[in-house]
C-alpha cells in the first residue's frame, strides 16, 4: 500500500446543536454543546489513520490546550505527527459549528496556527514529506503554500488530490498540478464560475476545469453518491442510504476513503464506491472524527448494502 500525506489544517470544533439556525440578530437556545477535534486536513488524516493507512499529517497547532490535545488525538488515531509543530504565541485553529435538527450545518473558521503553515515551514519538513506517494490538500492553509507544495511534489511525479474546500476561486496555475479534484456542486460552481442546474451544466463546468489542466474530477453529490468525470467520460457511482445525524465531516471522510482505496491500487469506480461508504457512515453520529469508521466497519457496511 502506498504511503499517504495530508497537508492542511487542524482545528478544534466547537459544536452546538439547535432546532433551527438563528436568523440575523436573533438569539436562540441551543440543545447541547460539545468540543471535537476537526479541521479539514486533520479530519482526512484521522479518517485515514482509522482505516489503517500509513499517513503523515503536516500542519501546525497553537500554543494552547487545544494544540496539546490535538497531538494526543493524532497519536491515538495512528497518524504520524512528525510533520506537526506547535506555533508559539498564537491560538490553534477553531471552527464554530451549528448543527440543526435536519443534520445540516454552518461553520465559522478562525485559522489561528493554520495561517502559519507557510512555504518555509514546508521546506523545514520536506525530508519527511517527500517520502509519501499520495498527497491530500484542502484550502484552510495559505494558498501560496498549497500551490508551492503541489508544484514541487508534481515535479517529483507524486499523486495529488485536492478537496477544494472551503469553496473559493483558485489561481489558474494550480489546476495543472492536480490529479484528482473532489468538489461538491457548490465548490464546482465556484471553481468554474458557472451555475449548475443539471447534468449538462455539470459536464460544461467540468470541461472548464479540464481546459485549465485538471485530469480527473470526482464530483461529490451527497446522498446521491459521486460522479467520475474525465474529458470524454462520465460515470455515476451511487451512494448508500443512511440515517444522517451530522454531515460535518462527510466530505473529509469521502476524500480519505478515496485516497485509501487509491493507495491500495483499486480502480477508480471502486475507489469512489469505497469513498461513498466511508462518507456515508461518517454522517451517522455527531462530531467530525468520532464517527469515522475503521476498515472492518466499512467492509461490513458495504457487504450488508449489496
Amino acid at each position: 500500500m502506498k504511503e499517504l500525506c495530508v497537508i492542511g489544517s487542524l482545528n478544534m470544533d466547537l459544536v452546538t446543536t439547535v432546532g433551527d439556525f438563528p436568523k440575523p440578530g436573533e438569539t436562540i437556545f441551543g440543545d447541547s454543546f460539545k468540543t471535537f477535534p476537526g479541521g479539514k486536513g486533520a479530519n482526512q488524516a484521522v479518517a485515514l489513520g482509522k482505516l489503517g493507512a500509513d499517513v503523515l499529517m503536516v500542519g501546525k497547532v497553537g500554543d494552547d490546550i487545544y494544540g496539546a490535545k490535538y497531538l494526543e488525538v493524532l497519536k491515538n488515531n495512528n497518524v504520524r505527527q512528525d510533520g506537526v509543530d506547535i506555533e508559539k504565541e498564537i491560538s490553534s485553529g477553531v471552527a464554530i459549528i451549528k448543527v440543526n435538527n435536519k443534520g445540516e450545518n454552518n461553520i465559522v473558521v478562525v485559522s489561528g496556527a493554520n495561517g502559519k503553515v507557510d512555504v518555509n515551514y514546508i521546506e523545514s519538513k520536506w525530508d519527511v514529506i517527500v517520502k509519501a506517494d499520495i498527497f491530500l490538500f484542502q484550502l484552510e492553509i495559505p494558498m501560496e503554500t498549497v500551490v508551492y507544495t503541489m508544484k514541487k511534489l508534481k515535479d517529483l511525479g507524486k499523486i495529488i488530490i485536492l478537496d477544494p474546500a472551503p469553496a473559493s476561486k483558485l489561481p489558474d496555475d494550480i489546476f495543472k498540478y492536480i490529479d484528482f479534484i473532489t468538489p461538491n456542486e457548490t465548490e464546482l460552481e465556484t471553481l468554474a464560475e458557472k451555475k449548475i442546474d443539471n447534468e449538462d451544466d455539470l459536464r460544461e463546468a467540468a470541461n472548464i476545469l479540464f481546459d485549465k489542466g485538471v485530469k480527473v474530477i470526482i464530483s461529490k453529490q451527497g446522498r446521491r453518491g459521486a460522479a467520475i468525470i474525465k474529458r470524454n467520460e462520465y460515470a455515476h457511482v451511487s451512494g448508500f442510504k443512511v440515517n444522517a445525524v451530522d454531515t460535518t465531516a462527510a466530505g473529509d471522510s469521502f476524500n480519505a476513503g478515496f485516497a485509501f482505496a487509491l493507495a491500495q491500487g483499486k480502480i477508480l469506480e471502486e475507489c469512489v464506491k469505497f469513498a461513498n461508504a466511508v462518507g456515508g457512515i461518517s454522517t451517522t453520529a455527531l462530531g467530525a472524527q468520532e464517527a469515522m469508521p475503521s476498515y472492518e466497519v466499512v467492509r461490513k457496511f458495504m457487504d450488508e448494502k449489496k
